[in-house]
């Protein structure tokens, strides 16, 4: 392979035949094999991995999210329509049934995300950028399995337009690509990323699938000791469906890949372990979301602030965000002090948005994307608390 690639570099090169479509050879050239070239000023190394070998370690973490996110899609359209009531029952057909809805999913966010970006690669004279490998999986992993596809390559065109390449393109942006798309699909098709059936797919008319924070949020406005409130309450006790076990496993509705906490945290000790994600985010972002919860707990006003904090983080897309997306290297914060600053309030403000505000039961896109703005400020301010420190020293080393 390596020789044949060599064999027709020449045809790609300047000058060449299809000199025009050396971005696409170049991309497919140094994602197989490492990177020939080298870096020619203003270089630090600290590491022996480049990027492409660090995206491909994300998308490995994802893998587990991705393989039960398939196995649920299915386990949740035969539930909700009165077959395969068992977990372990009908487990090929859950799994087909889970491939026919996601694959097609992941084939047209890569498609039409790297085709976006090979349009700019090509005007660029460059070699398209190794971000989207991680985002172009994370987009259909939060999203329901009957988006329409062409929203789907909507939103992917806009996420890489609008929220990178006008920015400069991969380790310019300012906010999370994934993210980006998911918050242009929830406010400009609502209805899509909302409501009983598109968790599930196909069911029949009358037959609810809604999702954990979507039961949650209807108990809001009523008296927690109303018969409707008491009723949603009972399926996060021990023997509901949305019990912790349940949610901990991740056999209720949900986006594709965020409703198995076991899953998402296996991809978190990848990440962690390969010092690719920082464990400091994470763990500050868990600190927040709990200290959020139990305050909640404290307060007490309805059944969506009585849940336990733990179980708060157990459900919607709480641990997927804070794990895979608030995590990103290029829009989060990069100090260590302002790691856990940064995480902390993803955290913290994920569990206020959801509970205060029911309209964004999601509450950490609009959490994490906030924290995407705040992250430079973050930095520079533990810069500069750094400087007045090291200059106290001197003044005392002088004196």
């Amino acid at each position: 392979m390596k020789d044949f690639l060599a064999k027709y570099r020449p045809n790609f090169e300047k000058g060449g035949k299809y000199e025009k479509l050396m971005p696409l050879f170049g991309t497919i050239d140094t994602f197989l094999y490492v990177p020939d070239h080298t870096t020619k000023s203003g270089s630090h190394v600290r590491d022996a991995i480049d990027l492409k070998r660090t995206m491909i370690v994300v998308v490995i973490a994802l893998v587990p999210a991705l393989l039960f996110g398939i196995w649920n899609a299915g386990h949740q359209h035969y539930v909700f329509s009165g077959e395969y009531l068992d977990m372990a029952e009908g487990f090929w057909p859950k799994v087909w049934y889970g491939i026919q809805k996601i694959v097609p999913l992941i084939v047209v966010s890569y498609a039409f995300g790297l085709g976006t970006e090979f349009v700019f690669a090509t005007r660029k004279g460059h070699a398209l950028h190794e971000g989207y490998l991680v985002s172009g999986m994370l987009i259909p992993l939060c999203v329901p399995i009957d988006i329409p596809l062409w929203m789907l390559a909507l939103s992917a065109i806009f996420a890489v337009v609008i929220g990178k390449e006008i920015f400069g393109g991969t380790g310019m942006n300012i906010i999370n690509i994934a993210l980006t798309a998911r918050a242009f699909l929830f406010f400009a098709y609502p209805t899509k990323m909302s409501g009983d059936k598109v968790w599930v797919g196909d069911l029949p008319d009358g037959v609810s699938g809604a999702t954990a924070l979507g039961e949650l949020a209807l108990t809001v406005p009523l008296d927690k000791t109303s018969p409707e409130v008491t009723s949603v309450v009972d399926k996060f006790g021990a023997a509901g469906d949305f019990s912790m076990m349940n949610s901990f496993i991740g056999n209720i509705p949900g986006s594709v890949g965020e409703t198995s906490a076991l899953a998402i945290l296996i991809g978190a000790a990848i990440l962690m372990f390969t010092g690719i994600g920082s464990w400091r985010i994470i763990i500050s972002s868990f600190i927040g979301g709990l200290l959020m919860g139990f305050i909640f707990n404290l307060v007490g006003a309805n059944a969506y602030m009585d849940l336990p904090p733990v179980h708060q983080l157990l459900l919607g897309g709480f641990l997927f965000g804070v794990v895979f997306m608030a995590t990103d290297p290029v829009t989060g914060a990069r100090t260590n002090t302002g790691q856990w600053i940064y995480g902390f309030f993803a955290g913290f403000f994920s569990i206020l948005v959801r509970v205060f505000n029911p309209a964004y039961p999601e509450g950490v896109m609009m959490a994490i994307l906030f924290m995407n703005i705040m992250a430079p400020l973050i930095d520079h301010y533990v810069v500069e608390a750094n400087i007045k420190k090291r200059l106290k020293r001197i003044k005392v080393a002088s004196a």
